[in-house]
């Protein structure tokens, strides 16, 4: 089965999964170098608490062995599973965006889309800033276990979307394509009411999609506080020359 994606521009085919809108492939996207990212190894989606048994069998058949769950707490108890055969990894970020809108609005404000933009600006620098250890952690994972691997959070589109970033980059793609990537999350993901909770709509319209300013911010916070992508991924993600080097053998191909 191919990737649901040829080229960074190409519209989405169906979706591979019917219980998970935000489920893509990570590979067949060509790196700087002129390599392209090894389809069917690394997927990426949005919580996987309902799919059906025709998805579950679909995962199974791909030969998934892992899941790296990026929810928090609260929300793997809202929404749980657990797929035979998949062991559920626990990476967890808390969603403190949340925290953040909920103290504002317990103190009667209400922002703007502006300051809703910076919000989400300032949550994806707190992923490179104080999220490193546990995205570290992730890359370690795919390196100790190369088999079949999807990653997510609660909507697939912000944890996921900077580790997807993340990945990519150590692979050697360029962040135009990337951040290609990134966006077609506005396409793919089905908004779901139950787990948004409530507030004003505008508000409510940037937290539940992808900007270019949201991960644009992240790729800032890498340059600027950390010197780059590769001292990024050396100095707070910890992984060796060795084993970045690994990385690519594992999920590169000519």
């Amino acid at each position: 089965m191919n990737s649901p994606f040829e080229n960074p521009v190409r519209p989405p085919l169906p979706p591979l999964l019917q219980g998970a809108s935000n489920f893509r492939d990570v590979g067949g996207y060509p790196t700087a170098g002129g390599q392209r990212v090894r389809r069917q190894q690394v997927f990426r989606s949005d919580h996987l608490a309902g799919l059906t048994e025709a998805d579950m069998a679909r995962l199974q058949t791909l030969g998934v062995s892992h899941s790296l769950d990026f929810r928090g707490q609260a929300e793997c108890a809202a929404t749980p599973y657990a797929i035979a055969g998949i062991e559920r990894v626990a990476l967890s970020i808390e969603p403190t965006v949340i925290a953040r809108m909920q103290s504002l609005v317990a103190q009667g404000v209400v922002p703007t889309t502006e300051e809703t933009v910076e919000l989400m600006c300032e949550t994806y620098r707190d992923f490179v800033n104080r999220n490193a250890d546990t995205y570290g952690r992730f890359m370690k994972h795919l390196l100790e276990q190369p088999t079949p691997q999807v990653f997510h959070c609660t909507a697939g589109k912000d944890r996921t979307g900077f580790a997807a970033a993340l990945l990519l980059s150590a692979l050697g793609v360029e962040r135009r394509i990337i951040l290609d990537d990134y966006l077609l999350t506005n396409q793919l993901y089905k908004r779901d009411v139950r787990l948004e909770g409530t507030g004003h709509p505008h508000v409510m319209k940037v937290l539940w999609q992808v900007q270019p300013e949201f991960l644009q911010a992240a790729f800032e916070a890498v340059d600027t506080q950390h010197g780059g992508m590769q001292d990024y991924l050396h100095g707070a993600i910890g992984l060796c020359h060795q084993e970045l080097a690994e990385l690519q053998r594992m999920l590169l191909e000519d």
